[in-house]
C-alpha cells in the first residue's frame, strides 16, 4: 500500500473515532480533519491519479455535509443555529 493510502486510511479512521465522541467535543477535532482533509486527498491524487482525488473529494462533502452547510450559511452573513 501507498504512503497516501496508508495516511489516508488513518485519518479515515480518526474520522470514525471522531464521530463517534459526543458532539461538543467534536469540533476542535473535526476541525482538524477538516483541514487536513484537502492536504491528504491532493497526496492521494498525486500518487495515484485524479480519479482518487476526485473520489476523496465526494467523500469528503459526504462526510462534511452539515459543517460544510453551515460554514456556507455563515459566509453568506446568515447566523445558522449550532448543533446541541
Amino acid at each position: 500500500m501507498s504512503l497516501s493510502l496508508l495516511i489516508a486510511s488513518l485519518w479515515v479512521l480518526a474520522a470514525t473515532i471522531v464521530a463517534l465522541l459526543p458532539m461538543r467535543w467534536q469540533y476542535v477535532p473535526g476541525l482538524t480533519l477538516l483541514i487536513l482533509a484537502p492536504l491528504v486527498i491532493g497526496f492521494a491524487g498525486y500518487q495515484h491519479g485524479w480519479l482518487v482525488a476526485l473520489g476523496g473529494v465526494f467523500a469528503l462533502v459526504s462526510m462534511f455535509r452539515r459543517p460544510l452547510r453551515f460554514a456556507i450559511a455563515r459566509l453568506r452573513g446568515q447566523n445558522p443555529e449550532v448543533p446541541k
